[in-house]
């Protein structure tokens, strides 16, 4: 658990307090899940602050109301336009809490370093080259968490957990929708927004549920060595208590380098596939159909969009 900065702590902290005592106290029960019972006000404050992964994640809380953010950074001299979106109030407050703890490091005298220090100091640099990423572990902590997320927005299933939008995504992300069902179709879709909202509509207006098959034949991941990630998973897809048919899904994700252990969505390849057009058996058990190499070879050509998921 990574956890908030003493500044990020400090600012969350007083902005709860410009919340009421309801919604604090529904906010400390999502964020506990309900294992925490907290002494009043003050305490369900402390809660809430010890068990957020991250400001991004304790801010993106519905509870956690744009205009609350926006008075907040009023109050601290955070001039922003009006309209301005929850997803950019959440950076600005970000960057200013940013600011304070580089301030505070410039007040602090640097100590002296003994030989003992820089030891360690060497030490921990050779263990951080010697760090792997385990990108399979990569990938299967993205899809639980990617489509628990989206299907949680099916109005079937009751109110979302958390808030979907373009924040998971990068502003020029990419889209390729290929689908095969009372019709063949391939469609390309362009930028956070957009990608976003046609997502989030499978779920929300079509109402379809997507199943990923996360055994050792339903995903695959690799790494690019410019930082990319790829994972591919397969699946099948719900409506109600219908099966319809199956999908296959690359992601390529990024990692970003000003919030830690948070990667965005870069690109996105999603392919369904209906009952009717499938061979007899594909059902019981979707897989991957792309190997290895393929994800690993698919970093440059994807992205000039040359390549389809056929």
């Amino acid at each position: 658990m990574a956890g908030l900065s003493r500044p990020e702590s400090e600012g969350c902290r007083e902005l709860l307090g410009l919340l009421d005592d309801g919604d604090i106290a529904a906010l400390c029960d999502t964020v506990t899940g309900r294992l925490v019972q907290p002494d009043g006000r003050q305490d369900a404050i402390r809660a809430i602050l010890a068990y957020s992964q991250s400001v991004e994640e304790l801010l993106r809380r519905k509870k956690v109301h744009r205009d609350i953010i926006f008075k907040y950074l009023a109050s601290q001299g955070v001039i922003i336009p009006p309209a301005t979106e929850k997803h950019n109030l959440i950076q600005h407050a970000k960057d200013y809490w940013k600011r304070q703890l580089q301030l505070k490091l410039k007040d602090t005298p640097e100590p002296v370093k003994t030989s003992q220090d820089i030891r360690l100091f060497q030490q921990e640099k050779e263990d951080k080259k010697a760090e792997k990423v385990d990108f399979r572990q990569l990938g299967e902590e993205f899809c639980h968490w990617f489509f628990e997320l989206l299907n949680s927005q099916n109005p079937f299933l009751g109110p979302p957990q958390d808030e979907w939008g373009p924040q998971h995504f990068w502003h020029d992300v990419k889209l390729r929708f290929y689908y095969n069902t009372s019709e063949q179709k391939v469609i390309d879709y362009h930028g956070a927004e957009i990608v976003s909202l046609r997502l989030l509509s499978l779920v929300k207006e079509e109402y379809l549920f997507l199943s990923p098959n996360l055994d050792s034949c339903g995903l695959k991941c690799a790494s690019s060595p410019h930082g990319l990630v790829m994972v591919g998973v397969a699946g099948t897809v719900h409506r109600g208590d219908t099966c319809l048919g199956i999908f296959e899904q690359i992601f390529g994700l990024i990692r970003c380098p000003f919030v830690e252990n948070t990667w965005k969505i870069k690109f996105i390849n999603l392919r369904i596939i209906g009952e009717a057009s499938l061979a007899p058996g594909t059902l019981m058990k979707p897989a991957i159909t792309f190997e290895q190499s393929d994800l690993e070879a698919f970093y440059s050509i994807s992205l000039s969009g040359t390549k389809s998921m056929t």
